[in-house]
């Protein structure tokens, strides 16, 4: 297993406006100098933070799935397809955008939300219709043991679900606490720590010996890959919760990914 993790001054950097909202991109575009271009078809991730109320105008897209998820305030919605909403806290909104469609965004000073593209084949996306859909923080389903409270947001357990082969969950581990996920042979966890301080290490290390740690903080990113079906285990700091959202992701898929 190894686990890589890159600080915030690692990840790319982004802005609208004149600096209204400000981005930290764990994923970004060749010129914004991420030291992560993708991880498999995980293809961007950014974390746009709005110092004042600013709208993105409308802008293109086509062949990828892209979500929004709202860490804190409201996000809204408009685009070609005759979309006008607006999501809050917790919630997501879901454009596989197909053949291609415009739409724009307004986040309200305060708001705080990541946007995630996945790359399906898009030699057959671009031949589909465009889709919108919207959730809400109490459609996901919240399970919780042992001091950790997991929200499935895509995948088998969710009502998301991609064209792209992806499963995402935000995690809390109260303080002290940790959780332990069993990665698949051939795919990758990425995750982004929210909030908190904590510490990663492979499952078989029982003693958790330093040599393999890897603290995290919150604005890290962090890469788990293996080379079989291996565990890790990720643990909150005595004196502090840690919150991730971790997204599963084949390490390598079958079809050509596009060239950034």
């Amino acid at each position: 297993m190894h686990i890589a993790v890159y600080s915030p001054n690692e990840q790319g950097k982004g802005h609208f406006g004149s600096g209204e909202i400000v981005e930290n991109k764990p994923i970004g575009f060749p010129h914004e100098h991420s030291a992560v271009k993708r991880v498999g078809p995980l293809f961007y991730w950014a974390w746009a933070k709005s110092l004042a109320t600013f709208e993105i105008p409308l802008h293109p897209h086509s062949g990828f799935e892209i979500i929004s998820y709202v860490l804190t305030g409201t996000v809204g919605h408009r685009d070609t397809l005759g979309n006008l909403q607006q999501v809050s806290t917790g919630g997501a909104q879901v454009m596989q955008t197909g053949s291609g469609v415009y739409h724009a965004e307004e986040l309200p000073a305060g708001t705080e939300m990541f946007q995630i593209w996945f790359e399906p084949h898009l030699a057959r996306a671009v031949k589909e219709a465009p889709t919108y859909h919207q959730y809400d923080h109490e459609q996901f389903p919240v399970e919780e043991a042992d001091g950790v409270r997991i929200k499935h947001v895509i995948g088998p357990q969710a009502p998301i679900r991609l064209v792209t082969d992806a499963e995402m969950a935000d995690i809390e581990i109260a303080a002290g606490q940790s959780w332990t996920y069993s990665l698949p042979d051939g795919y990758a966890l990425a995750a982004v720590v929210v909030s908190g301080r904590g510490t990663a290490w492979p499952q078989r290390q029982a003693d958790g010996g330093a040599a393999d740690n890897a603290p995290l903080e919150t604005g890290d990113f962090t890469v788990v890959t293996t080379n079989g079906t291996e565990s890790v285990v990720f643990q909150a700091e005595p004196g502090e919760s840690l919150r991730l959202v971790a997204i599963r992701v084949p390490a390598e898929v079958e079809y050509p990914l596009y060239r950034k």
